[in-house]
Order: C-alpha cells, then sequence, then structure tokens
C-alpha cells in the first residue's frame, strides 16, 4: 500500500512538473514575441493549455514566471558550464568545451536569450540580483580556463574576452527571424565556434 501511495504521488508530481514546463516554454515564446508587458496571465494559460487561474497553481506572478525562466537558464548554464570543465582533461579542451557548450545553448534557446536582453530589467530587484550572480560565476568559469590558456592576461582583461565571445554566439536569436527555427543549425554551429574560438585566443 505504501508503494502504490509513493507512485500516485510520484505520478502527481512529474505531471506538474511537466506542467510547469511547458508554462515557462510558452513564456519564453510569448514574452520574446510580445515583450513582458505585452503578454498577460490568461495568455500564458492558453498557450500552455490550461486556464489563466490554474497558472497561479505554479508561480505566484507574472513576474515569478519571468523569474523562474532567466534564474533557472542561469542556474543550467553555470552547472552545464562546470560540468563541462570538470570533464575536460586540459584548459584546450575545456574552452572548446564551453564554446560548444555556448553555442548549443545559443541555438536551442533563442527566445530565452530574447527575453533576457529585453526584460531582465523587469525583474523584482532580489531576483534580478540573483540572476546577475549565476551570470558572473558564469563568466569565472571561462576566466578560469582562460587563465590556465593566458596566463600573461589579467582577469579583467580575460572577462572582456569571455563577454565578447558571448556577445557573439547570442548574436544568433538576432539574426533568424522570430518564430521561425534555424534550418542551417549546422553551418551556423561551425561559423560561431570557429569565431569565439579565434577571439578568444586572439593576441
Amino acid at each position: 500500500m505504501a508503494n502504490a501511495d509513493t507512485g500516485r504521488v510520484t505520478g502527481r508530481s512529474l505531471a506538474k512538473a511537466s506542467r510547469r514546463a511547458a508554462l515557462l516554454s510558452a513564456a519564453a515564446k510569448l514574452f520574446a514575441e510580445r515583450g513582458f508587458n505585452g503578454v498577460s496571465i490568461e495568455d500564458l494559460g492558453s498557450a500552455a493549455g490550461v486556464s489563466g487561474p490554474a497558472v497561479y497553481r505554479h508561480f505566484s506572478s507574472k513576474h515569478a514566471v519571468l523569474s523562474a525562466l532567466l534564474t533557472g537558464v542561469s542556474q543550467d548554464l553555470l552547472d552545464g558550464g562546470q560540468a563541462v570543465v570538470e570533464n575536460s582533461p586540459g584548459p584546450e579542451e575545456a574552452l572548446r568545451g564551453l564554446i560548444e557548450f555556448q553555442v548549443d545553448f545559443a541555438l536551442r534557446n533563442p527566445d530565452v536569450i530574447r527575453v533576457h536582453d529585453r526584460d531582465l530589467d523587469s525583474l523584482p530587484t532580489e531576483d534580478s540580483q540573483t540572476v546577475r550572480a549565476l551570470q558572473r560565476a558564469y563568466v569565472e568559469v571561462w576566466v578560469a580556463v582562460l587563465t590556465r590558456l593566458l596566463p600573461e592576461q589579467e582577469p579583467a582583461r580575460l572577462r572582456v574576452r569571455a563577454h565578447a565571445a558571448f556577445g557573439l554566439i547570442n548574436s544568433t536569436p538576432h539574426t533568424t527571424h522570430r518564430g521561425k527555427a534555424v534550418r542551417d543549425k549546422t553551418w551556423r554551429r561551425n561559423l560561431l565556434e570557429t569565431m569565439a574560438w579565434a577571439a578568444l585566443k586572439a593576441e
């Protein structure tokens, strides 16, 4: 009997997590298309297949949706970047891995990048600080690798290199039409990885 109860609880938990993920996916698309202020709770619910009031079972407000979206992505980038470095045999492999990781993120999440660029300032102060702290930690993952490759460079200059690479890679959403899938991902991926590597290693 205990096992059956646990199974039902797990099933409900999975369903709730799936609905939450669907809401965040819908939010990324709608916020990217219309801007944070142009989307209502009812719009989010309709896009995810639930009623507007049902959204509140998962998020306390529209700002909470935006916070969950940007905080979650920032945490995923930090965790993923750290995993890349930990599983790389050396700094050169780590840097190539970080570049591939960031390019993959940019190609898979153009809507999230658009939302971040335009609506980060719509977050409440505390949530904005959390997102920015996670992003700074992610930058430092790159800086630590670059320091091993370019020990003669000051950390401040290496941060400039890292931010320049992010700007290059994350420009992808701004070179495609909204709502259209990127059909030439292989070509874009190769180009971005090559350019980012050249920029980061430039003398």
